[in-house]
């Protein structure tokens, strides 16, 4: 990987590493919903630690993505019903 070093710098990124590289497309396999399998695959893994580590991250990414959606409807919620009657259930017969 000689060449990385000069390839960051061109673009003005001399801090990130080869490795970082390989850290955020592991990352995006899992919160794209990869498994354990694809994710050892992958990272030319045979030991199930490190996939289960990038895992543990999407179920977390998940979590806040589930926080903040619970939080945007209770809002709604909160804001009361200004539809008027759209949305009533309307009695047949």
């Amino acid at each position: 990987m000689s060449g990385w070093p000069y390839a960051a710098a061109s673009i003005g990124a001399a801090g990130p590493h080869v490795h970082d590289l390989r850290h955020t497309g592991n990352r995006f396999a899992a919160n794209s919903g990869a498994g354990l399998r694809d994710l050892m695959t992958r990272m030319g893994h045979d030991n199930e630690r490190a996939a289960l580590i990038y895992q543990h991250e999407a179920r977390d990414a998940d979590q806040r993505t589930t926080d903040a959606i619970d939080s945007h409807v209770q809002a709604e919620r909160d804001q009361g019903d200004d539809d008027g009657s759209a949305g009533v259930l309307v009695p047949i017969g």
